[in-house]
Parts: structure tokens; sequence; C-alpha cells
């Protein structure tokens, strides 16, 4: 089943945004394409996390964050080019178990993620409160309401069933590897101790990949983005091109956010970009402390489930 998707709306001139904005009442985001302007009973996306300190600031002073920089230091020092390209190997076989996607979501109520400043809540309540925040403005989008759902399941590598891996080699925010440690990642520090940083082969802005080459070739830090990306692929599911790149790329923030490594870009990646940063406003700004009651949504999500994918897949 092919699916066809209407690419976001994108504006060329500032002038231009605005007018368009103030005539449908739309909200302009930084890509310039549109998103629009919530009602009553949409989302809106609030000005401090469940910790009273602004979204994504790795720089509060508070225990929380020490446990953030700790894991950006390991993650930094480890993920070389050499290990990901052996753990993708090695994760890629697909040969832990077979499961379903609702029994691997239950899975996630054990799971907190160390990376993440933002919330201490079990990643079920995160991929719920994504999910139903663009469920209310796109309500007929129901490809990116599963995206949503799903985009995190690759946490599961924490848990013994799967390895056990340590969390610096499943969360946090991804980078390419095989090229420069752009200044925009998180704690940039801590890459000079990594193996590759001195490599000559790989220290220059392209290192090993032409301008252009396409984000599918390019080689990037192994975790769970990749991983829910190759079980999706591997397993045939029929979400469109662009909810498959946001699950590989969601945690790719030097890019989305900061508008950095753009050089190994090619077409269809510019074009599923824009999904990318829509998605992206749901994916941080929805996390809190108020709890989805998971029994009420669950027919909801059990039925796009069993449209996109198959009722058990390889892990």
């Amino acid at each position: 089943m092919t699916i066809i998707i209407d690419q976001p709306c994108l504006e060329t001139q500032s002038e231009e945004r605005n007018v368009h904005a103030e005539e449908t009442n739309e909200l302009v985001l930084d890509g310039g394409f549109l998103l629009p302007q919530h009602s009553q009973d949409g989302f809106h996306a609030p000005d401090i996390n469940s910790f009273g300190k602004a979204f994504r600031n790795y720089d509060a002073e508070n225990d929380r964050q020490k446990t953030v920089e700790e894991f950006y230091k390991k993650q930094h020092i480890n993920q070389t080019y050499d290990c990901v390209k052996r753990m993708r190997e090695e994760y890629g076989k697909l040969d832990k178990t077979e499961m379903g996607i609702w029994e691997c979501c239950e899975l996630l109520n054990e799971v907190v993620d160390d990376s993440d400043p933002d919330l201490d809540e079990p990643q079920i309540q995160h991929l719920l409160q994504s999910a139903e925040a663009i469920r209310k403005d796109y309500p007929n989008e129901d490809w990116l309401h599963l995206t949503a759902l799903i985009h995190d399941l690759g946490k599961i590598l924490l848990l013994p069933s799967f390895g056990e891996l340590p969390q610096w080699a499943v969360v946090g925010d991804t980078f390419p590897l095989g090229c420069a440690f752009d200044e925009s990642n998180v704690h940039h520090k801590y890459f000079k101790v990594n193996a590759d940083y001195n490599n000559p082969a790989y220290n220059t802005k392209n290192g090993i990949y032409p301008v252009g080459v396409g984000l599918d070739n390019v080689m990037m830090s192994f975790g769970h983005d990749d991983y829910m990306y190759l079980v999706a692929k591997e397993n045939g599911c029929t979400l469109p091109a662009a909810a498959l790149f946001i699950i590989r790329y969601h945690s790719f923030y030097p890019l989305h956010r900061e508008g950095a490594y753009t050089h190994l870009m090619n077409e269809e990646d510019v074009e599923n970009l824009k999904w990318l940063k829509i998605f992206n406003t749901y994916d941080l700004y929805s996390k809190s402390k108020a709890r989805v009651d998971v029994e009420k949504v669950k027919p909801y999500y059990l039925s796009l489930i069993e449209k996109y994918f198959p009722a058990k897949l390889r892990w």
C-alpha cells in the first residue's frame, strides 16, 4: 500500500509568510512552513518543562542536569564510527524476539530516559502525550499519530531482554559519524576524547561523504531512532517515507533545530525535514506530568497499528 501525503506549505518570503498567517490564522514556524493556529481544544506548547525550566536547557543547575551531562559525556566518548558500525550490524539482525507494536509500547513502562532534561516519566506516557497532541491538530493524518506513538519504541534496547545496552548507546541526540562533530551538538566538548576526533579521514566538514550524499547514506550515531527505523522498514510497515524519516532522525537536533549538517542532505531529505520539524513541536513540548488515560485511547491506536503493521514483528 502506498500512502500519498501532502507536503507542508513552504513560503519563501517573510512578508508573504506574515500576510498569509494573518489571513488564515496560522502559525509560522522557524522552517518557514505553516502549522494551524490551535483552537481552545488544540495543543498549546508550554513555556516551561515539568521541572519549571526552559525546554532543552542543558545548563540549568539541578540534579537532573548532572545526570544528563554525565550521559552526554559517555555518549560522545564511546560513539565512534567503528563502534556504531558493529552495533548496527548486530541489532540489524532483528533476532531478539517477536511481538506486536502495542506489546512493545507496554514494555516502555519500565524505561526512563537519562538524556532527557525535560521529563522523568515512563516513556509510554511521552508516546501517548505526543500522539494525542498531534491528533488534536492534525486529525486527518493518522499516519502521523501512529508515528508519534512508535517513534521511541527503540528504547526497549535498555531492557535486559534486549541486551540491556547502556543509556549512551540508546538515547540522546544523534549526530553523523565519519565527518567533523559540529559545535551545535550538545556538550560538544566531550567529543575531544572520542577516538574519531583527530582522525584525518573524519575530522573535516565533509569527512568521508560527498556533498548532497543523502542522510540515508550517512552513518549516524546508534540509538533507538535507527533501531526503530530498521524494525519498521524490515518488517514491511506501510507508513509513508516521511514517517520513517521522522522515526530515524527525530533525535537529530543539530539538524532540525540548529540547521547543521544540511550539506549532507539530498532533495528527498529536504522535503521530509518539513514534516520532522512539525513533529518535533509535539515531541518536545507535549512532555508533562499530566497522564493520558491509556485504556481510553488504546482502541484507536490499535486500529492504526493494524492498518500499517503486521500483527507480529521481528525485533
